[in-house]
């Protein structure tokens, strides 16, 4: 009788262990993507995650539908098998529950495929954005370009996904669409294929190819691949490609393909080749803006960074394309605000904040660095954990990344002491020297201290240069 009474102890101990830490282990999950092999990866870097204290999060946990349905899946599992760990419980619960959420899922991709083919049978065109980076940028860019003449939905925030644009499509799609700019994003191969295959793309804009996202795709020569599925899945006879051809990979695919079959109509773009079809020239950067010239136009931008030049050299080329005169797309381009948390500029007086929380790749991080040099006459403040998902070049390119701030910044606030012992070397290689430098744990630690340095008197910019995700 003692035995059965403490096997139910044991056992009543173990769900109570379960239910403590299960709000941890669902948001991680859920941060994760309800992907069980991220997750399982995931929990094998961070073994006792699920104990941590999870203290406010940068992104809460959600209670979405599929969540509640998984909480149940789980609320079940735990009471016949609660000797699992908790990741190992919350995978097998995603498991049980895959047919179910595959069949919610399949019913919804065909509700906004219906919808999506109606609106393209009326008139509508669809463009198609992606890249390494600077693909949400340029799809806003595009988007109010366009809106300045027709009315226009765009993938809000960063809905990259092929669930993310079945929501938009199902819950924002009208008949008063004329175009439909959609941001497109790829952590495997098939990604950005399955996006097309449900809003066939009449257009698509190809931003970069870079060193991000390395950890998923192994390579470049991986990423351009699935970054040109856009490309692939155009109408060769009536697509039209606009490519960034400032960016050797993009270049050099497009080329290779050209030579190899026939293609849809290729638009290129750029800053510093001349014989780009939309080249932005006679480019001038300050800490207000841009002046920038595109076929003999004149544009001026408040828009930071000489980055943004070609970013809106890229949708000034898609909204001319497309029909608008270029005299008429210079008020817009002034018009346009920052996206936030890409170089979004805060604040005023004596502290200032170039707010690039949302960017994590080696080319934006050096543009960011380029941006706050141009703000000479005041004391330079970098806040950063760095960057992360770049597989074995990790280190390097963090270690590179340290080098180029030290050229730029009086002060560097490093955000996680270990994860930020790249930048670190890279500072110190540089030669900037150690009372210039802190490591904290948090962004909240990192602004106190940036906001109470003595700056001899110089009116202060703090550069917000990413912000990971609760999950790292």
């Amino acid at each position: 009788m003692l035995i059965y009474v403490c096997l139910i102890i044991i056992w009543a101990v173990l769900i109570a262990f379960h239910w403590s830490v299960y709000k941890r282990n669902a948001h991680m999950f859920q941060l994760n993507g309800y992907k069980s092999k991220i997750h399982r990866d995931y929990a094998a870097e961070n073994r006792i995650f699920y104990l941590r204290r999870s203290g406010k999060a940068k992104k809460p946990l959600v209670w979405t539908a599929r969540l509640k349905r998984l909480t149940g899946a789980y609320a079940l599992l735990s009471l016949i098998m609660p000797f699992l760990l908790p990741p190992t419980l919350i995978r097998l619960a995603a498991f049980l529950m895959s047919p179910v959420e595959k069949a919610i899922n399949a019913r919804y991709i065909g509700e906004a495929r219906s919808l999506i083919a109606d609106a393209k049978s009326s008139g509508l065109k669809v463009i198609g954005v992606t890249g390494s980076y600077g693909k949400t940028s340029v799809k806003v860019y595009i988007g109010k370009l366009l809106s300045s003449q027709a009315d226009v939905l765009i993938t809000p925030e960063s809905y990259n996904t092929t669930l993310g644009v079945v929501r938009t499509i199902r819950e924002r799609l009208r008949a008063t669409h004329k175009y439909f700019v959609v941001e497109m994003g790829a952590r495997n191969k098939g990604d950005i294929a399955e996006i097309c295959e449900l809003v066939k793309p009449d257009c698509a804009v190809i931003t970069a190819i870079g060193e991000a996202h390395l950890e998923s795709f192994g390579s470049i020569e991986n990423t351009s691949d699935a970054k040109f599925e856009l490309f692939d899945n155009l109408n060769p006879e009536t697509g039209i490609a606009f490519l960034n051809f400032d960016n050797e990979h993009i270049r050099q695919r497009a080329q290779t393909i050209k030579n190899s079959r026939a293609v849809p109509k290729i638009v290129s773009y750029g800053v510093k080749l001349k014989d780009a079809d939309y080249r932005g020239e006679n480019v001038t950067t300050t800490a207000n803006g841009s002046e920038f010239c595109v076929r003999g136009v004149k544009f001026r931008s408040k828009l930071i960074g000489a980055h943004n030049t070609l970013n809106l050299t890229a949708a000034i080329a898609v909204a001319n394309t497309l029909g608008i005169p270029l005299d008429e797309l210079v008020l817009p381009v002034r018009r346009l605000e920052p996206v936030p948390h890409r170089l979004q500029l805060l604040g005023g007086g004596d502290t200032l904040l170039l707010d690039d929380a949302y960017n994590s790749n080696p080319d934006g991080a050096k543009a960011a660095l380029d941006a706050l040099a141009e703000f000479s006459g005041r004391y330079k403040i970098l806040i950063t954990p760095g960057m992360v998902e770049l597989g074995a070049r990790e280190f390097s390119l963090n270690t590179a990344f340290g080098v180029q701030a030290a050229k730029v910044c009086d002060y560097v606030v490093l955000v996680g002491v270990e994860r930020t012992r790249p930048i670190a070397a890279g500072l110190h290689a540089a030669g900037m020297p150690a009372e210039r430098c802190a490591a904290v744990q948090t962004i909240e630690e990192a602004l106190r201290i940036a906001n109470s340095l003595d700056t001899a008197g110089k009116p202060r910019i703090i550069l917000l240069e990413n912000d990971l995700p609760d999950n790292y």
